[in-house]
């Protein structure tokens, strides 16, 4: 069976054009720049991965016409990663036969997984999440992420490994799977000396601007990696608002692709 992955979205944390109608050196006239905030699904027959849930994500699944979460795979714990998590609740409480929620009902709670760190940070931050509050019973179930394991049943499973990695000052969680690899939000160096990143079909990479910076992959970075690590193809993401789309797809080689909102590929 085929594995699908769709860019959800492919902005920096501002997104573009910004909050303020800002759109920077992205020509506004083109529909590629048009960038909500980081998040990627994953599917496979009935099973539906999501990885991080941004502020953005409603609109993201709405524009997909995804009807269906299995589970979520949380990279790290920052704000432009996790904010949407209350918007999984359509996909944890029970509907009736005319599509209509029973908020009062028994939920269904949704595996998420992450770091140790990301975890205790997200049942912080979203405790009426993960517990019953009052009527209202729990969305989402914490669960640690581990070096390896799968998700789903039968032919439609997934199998992931992960590798930690820096992103500024805090760790990240690179998913690999099918030969693909995950890293929205990184600027460690380290990761040239990975071998299970050595020869993937397709990396998906922070990009956020040309030079990089303290917690991000620039241009340079990417292109260096690109050469060292050599994936059949790498996918730009988590780009600044200053990064025309245009205007970096002819800077590039021909397996480096720039991302946008709704990117659809198969595994």
């Amino acid at each position: 069976m085929k594995t699908k992955f769709i860019i959800l979205g492919c902005g920096n944390s501002f997104g573009t054009p910004r909050i303020d109608g800002y759109w920077g050196k992205s020509k506004k006239d083109n529909s590629k720049n048009f960038r909500t905030r980081c998040s990627a699904l994953i599917i496979k027959g009935s099973n539906s991965v999501l990885i991080d849930t941004s502020p953005d994500i409603r609109i993201q699944l709405i524009k997909n016409k995804i009807k269906n979460i299995t589970s979520v795979l949380y990279t790290h714990e920052h704000s432009d990663q996790t904010n949407g998590i209350f918007e999984l609740r359509p996909f944890a409480f029970e509907k009736n036969k005319k599509n209509k929620i029973n908020f009062w009902s028994k939920s269904k709670p949704i595996n998420v997984y992450g770091s140790k760190k990301t975890i205790s940070l997200l049942k912080r931050r979203f405790d009426y999440c993960f517990r019953k509050i009052d009527i209202y019973p729990p969305i989402v179930r914490a669960n640690f992420i581990r070096k390896s394991f799968n998700l789903g049943k039968g032919i439609n499973t997934i199998k992931f490994k992960t590798i930690e990695a820096k992103h500024g000052n805090v760790s990240v969680t690179i998913y690999i799977f099918n030969k693909t690899a995950y890293l929205s939000d990184c600027n460690d160096l380290s990761i040239i000396n990975k071998k299970e990143l050595n020869n993937l079909n397709l990396m998906i990479i922070d990009c956020l601007n040309i030079k990089g910076g303290r917690a991000h992959f620039g241009l340079n970075q990417c292109l260096m990696i690109n050469q060292i690590l050599k994936p059949k193809k790498m996918i730009l993401t988590n780009m600044h608002y200053e990064m025309d789309y245009n205007s970096l797809s002819k800077r590039l080689p021909k397996n480096m692709v720039v991302a946008f909102d709704g990117l659809k590929f198969n595994l």
